[in-house]
Formats: structure tokens, C-alpha cells, sequence
């Protein structure tokens, strides 16, 4: 460390398709950020894989990039958390070498295998065990599967099978270590009682000594390996900590860390996490119940369609057209929500169901499309795209209510990512739900997240509820606003009268969909 530099913690994000590496300090000041791409590769349709040197070297090029800003000194790292995406799997050999690319989540190879453990271990006891509503091919546990019977001599060399958080903490630690907010969609372990499924290990062919440690998120390894340390460039002294699902560190670097609080990290999709104190379940089983990035907290953790339909209604009736030829995206954006901001609540009796890509939570409708109900002469871009802000915030309420009934006080949301920058959007959120929205000052909270997690591992903080308190801040809250609620309630029993009504056509539809 540089004489009379402070301490500061650094957070590895790990997402689909980029890696960022950012540096805080005590305060949660964030000092400089980094990131890289990596290009996913098909091989096969419905495959999707990485080389785990790929996740390697993007750290490097990260951490290179970071090193060189003014304001980061990599010999004041005191601390390192990781915040990565789920369900990534990579099989390791007995010296912690990958056996194959990793199995990214978003691969569908498994779908054979995940029905056949649907047949066998599915139904309301699978959802008690996991959290999961149903049996997945993107569940490790269906790729495993797969493996045994694939790539039989891939299995069979397996000493561990890993997430990439696992991976990245193994190449940082040496240590096999995983924790409950990743391990709970492997669904090969019991969420409640914090323990591997032995019915589920005995029906895709592997052992317990085949899986990582179990520790809680933000328990301190230990120190970087000198070796790690001196190829990365961060201080030999840092304290690798175990860190959490990338949405769970999203919820803690909104400060949605006790029960009864709610966030949203709207990108492409919306991901939608609401604290518990305890785990709950859907009697319908249409909520995911995760464990959460807090020990001995649990969340309502789910998705549904985001600014992806936004992107498909400007790059299909805007960017095709030249019309916004040389655009930046937030620009393309801008000038798409300054067309919407002309239309008034309602959009002149315009509704859409934004279901592009099937009905997410609590729908759970693959067969649901998308359609515009009302639709006049009259209407014009700028209706259709009021239209579809309207009717994300009607999903987004869907949800609300849905947890609401399983016992959840909603207050408020705390809006992440993207979409958060949209004041036109959160507007409408706050009006359609009825509900404060609260933007954050850091709108990408993962690695905030990680890095309180990573904090609370040296002891700057008690846990993550006290770091959270003591660096997230909000930067505007939307406030519902009384002349629009009556209109919304309406539209909001309209859509969901839209949607019950279409339900016989969407399975027909669905035959005939591109």
C-alpha cells in the first residue's frame, strides 16, 4: 500500500457477456472502474459456452485497466468480493484445471435431462427442496446430468463441479468454496436446510465430495494466493471473500437488505428481488424462493421482459428506417421516451401485453405473446412506446401484488440499472404501482453489492445491513402521483382482463410463431 493511501475493496462482476472490475472505499466512493467483453460461443444450437480462460484474461485486462487510473492504487486492495451470474457450471480435474468451456446459463442442451428429473423428483416436493418452481435445463443439475451422459469421460475426471463464482474464488484462493445464493439454483441442494439434496446427487450419478464447501456470503477465505496475487497486480495482502449471486449483491447495493424490501435491476429483463426473513413459498408455485446474498435471509428472486421490448420496438420501427443512424443507445432512448412524454397517461386508450418472449412471473406462460389492444388510426409511435412503458410497470405490479399476497410488505421499489435513468418510466412505475420509486445514485449496484460484502468480511461493517446503511444512497424518489391512480387502476384491470382473454389464442399462435 502507498504511504498514507486508505484501504479500499475490490469487486469482480461477473456478467454474461462482460466482466467489470470496480474499486470503493469506506465510504462506498466508488474510485475507478474497468471492464471487458467476451464473446459467447454456439457451437451447437442451444448451446452457449466460455473458456474459462476467457473469464481469466478478461479479469487481467480488467485489473490492467483499472491499475492505470489515477485514482486506484492496487496496493491499497484490502478486500475482494465477487458478484457473478448464476448457473454458469465448470467441471474442474483433481487440480482444479477445467475439464471443458464452462456451461454457461444461458444453454439449453439439458432439456432432455431436465424433464426426466421432472418426471422423477418434480412437482411440490422439488419446490419445497429448492425454490424453484420447476425443473430447468439451465439447473446445473440437468447439465450434469447431461454430462454423465454426453461427455461420459469429462464426468467421470470431475473432482469438483463449480459455478463461475466458485471457479474465479478457486483461482483467487485455492479454496473449493460456494454459497447459498448460487448453490440454490443448482437445484442439488436443499435451500432451508442449507445442505446438499441427497436424492438429487443420487439421480445425476455424483457425490457430495464432488461439490464445494458451503460458506455464507462475505465469509473471509483468507488471503490471495501469491501467485494469483502477482499475476492480477492487487495487493498479496487482500482478503478474498465469498461473494453472492449477481441480483442478491444488486438487492444489498440497493440497501434492500431486511424484509419487506423490494428492488429492481431493469436491463433487458427485470430482475426482481424482495428480502425475506425466512423462506417462503408460492402455494400456486409460481415464485422462485432463493436464498439470499445475506446469511440466514432468503428472497423472492424473478424475471420478466425489460428494456429488451424497448429495444425491439426501436431497432425494428426506428433504427431499420435510418431513422436514428448514429445514435448512441441512451440517445436513441432519450429521443424515444421524449416521444412517449407527448402521449399522457394512458396513451389515449392504447394497452400492450409486452410479452415478446413468453409470460415470466407469475404467469409462467412460455406460449403468451405480445399484442396492442385498442389500437386506432389515431396512434402513432409515441403511443405504442408510452404503451410499452405502461405495461412493463403492469407486469412489474403483477409481481408486487403476487409477493403481497404470500406475505410480503412492499413500501417502496429501489430502481437499479438501465431503466432507472428513464425518468419518463419510473414515473409511470410509481403512478401504476401506487408505490414510492426510489432511484439509486449508483445505478449498477452489483459490485457495490460485492464490495459490501467484501467489507463486511475484514470487519468494516456488522453485516451487510449496516455497510448497505452506510454507503448506498439514493439520488431521487418518484412519488405516485393521485391525479393518475384511478386511470391506472383501470388499465391495470383492463391488461389483466387482455391477458386471461388471449390465453386460448397464444397456445394456437404459438404453433405458428417464427
Amino acid at each position: 500500500m502507498s504511504e498514507g493511501a486508505a484501504a479500499a475493496v475490490l469487486a469482480i462482476d461477473v456478467g454474461t457477456t462482460a466482466l467489470k472490475a470496480a474499486v470503493y472505499d469506506e465510504r462506498g466512493q466508488l474510485l475507478g472502474e474497468a471492464s471487458r467483453e467476451y464473446q459467447l460461443a454456439t457451437p451447437r444450437p442451444g448451446w452457449v459456452e466460455l473458456s474459462c480462460d476467457a473469464y481469466w484474461e478478461t479479469l487481467k485486462a480488467s485489473l490492467a485497466a483499472l491499475w492505470a487510473l489515477p485514482a486506484v492504487d492496487p496496493g491499497a486492495i484490502a478486500a475482494i468480493g465477487i458478484s457473478a451470474q448464476g448457473e454458469t457450471m465448470v467441471p474442474v480435474g483433481a487440480a482444479g484445471e477445467p475439464l471443458r468451456d464452462a456451461i454457461v446459463w444461458l444453454d439449453s442442451r439439458a432439456g432432455e435431462e431436465a424433464a426426466e428429473l421432472a418426471d422423477r423428483l418434480g412437482g411440490d416436493r422439488f419446490y419445497e427442496v429448492t425454490g424453484q418452481p420447476e425443473m430447468l435445463a439451465a439447473w446445473p443439475a440437468a447439465k450434469v446430468l447431461w454430462l454423465n451422459r454426453h461427455e461420459p469421460e469429462v464426468a467421470e475426471a470431475t473432482h469438483r463441479y463449480l459455478l463461475i463464482e466458485d471457479y474465479l474464488t478457486f483461482r483467487l484462493t485455492g479454496e473449493y468454496v460456494t454459497e447459498g445464493s448460487q448453490a440454490t439454483s443448482t437445484c442439488y441442494w436443499d435451500f432451508r436446510a442449507k445442505a446438499w439434496w441427497p436424492e438429487m446427487l443420487a439421480a445425476i450419478g455424483i457425490g457430495v465430495e464432488q461439490l464445494p464447501e458451503l460458506v455464507e456470503p462475505g465469509a473471509p477465505l483468507g488471503r490471495i494466493d501469491a501467485g494469483a496475487a502477482a499475476e492480477l497486480g492487487v495487493s498479496p495482502r487482500a482478503v478474498v471473500c465469498a461473494g453472492a449471486l449477481d441480483q442478491a449483491c444488486g438487492a444489498i447495493g440497493a440497501a434492500n437488505t431486511t424484509a419487506g424490501g423490494f428492488s429492481e435491476n431493469t436491463g433487458a429483463a427485470i430482475a426482481l428481488c424482495a428480502t425475506l426473513d425466512q423462506a417462503r413459498l408460492d402455494p400456486r408455485r409460481a415464485m422462485p424462493c432463493h436464498y439470499h446474498g445475506i446469511p440466514d435471509s432468503y428472497m423472492f428472486h424473478t424475471f420478466t421482459s425489460g428494456g429488451i421490448v424497448l429495444r425491439w420496438f426501436r431497432d425494428r420501427f426506428y433504427t431499420e428506417a435510418g431513422e436514428l443512424a448514429g445514435e448512441g443507445e441512451e440517445d436513441a432512448y432519450d429521443r424515444l421516451a421524449a416521444l412517449a412524454a407527448e402521449v399522457g397517461p394512458g396513451a389515449d386508450g392504447l394497452v400492450m401485453l409486452p410479452h415478446l418472449q413468453g409470460a415470466m412471473a407469475p404467469e409462467n406462460n412460455d406460449a403468451a405473446r405480445g399484442a396492442l389492444v385498442g389500437l386506432t388510426l389515431g396512434h402513432g409511435r409515441g403511443h405504442v412506446m408510452r404503451a410499452l412503458m405502461e405495461s412493463i410497470a403492469f407486469v412489474v405490479r403483477r409481481n408486487v401484488e403476487t409477493m403481497s399476497a404470500l406475505g410480503v410488505q412492499i413500501d417502496s421499489v429501489r430502481a437499479l440499472g438501465g431503466g432507472s435513468r428513464s425518468s419518463l418510466w419510473k414515473q409511470i412505475e410509481a403512478d401504476v404501482l401506487g408505490l414510492p420509486v426510489v432511484v439509486m445514485e449508483q445505478s449498477d449496484a452489483g459490485a457495490l453489492g460485492a464490495a459490501i460484502l467484501a467489507g463486511v468480511g475484514i470487519g468494516w461493517w456488522q453485516d451487510p445491513a449496516e455497510g448497505a446503511a452506510a454507503v448506498v444512497r439514493e439520488a431521487r424518489v418518484f412519488e405516485p402521483d393521485p391525479a393518475n391512480r384511478a386511470l391506472y387502476q383501470e388499465l391495470y384491470a383492463i391488461y389483466r382482463s387482455c391477458y386471461e382473454a388471449l390465453v386460448p389464442s397464444f397456445d394456437q399462435l404459438a404453433k405458428r410463431a417464427v
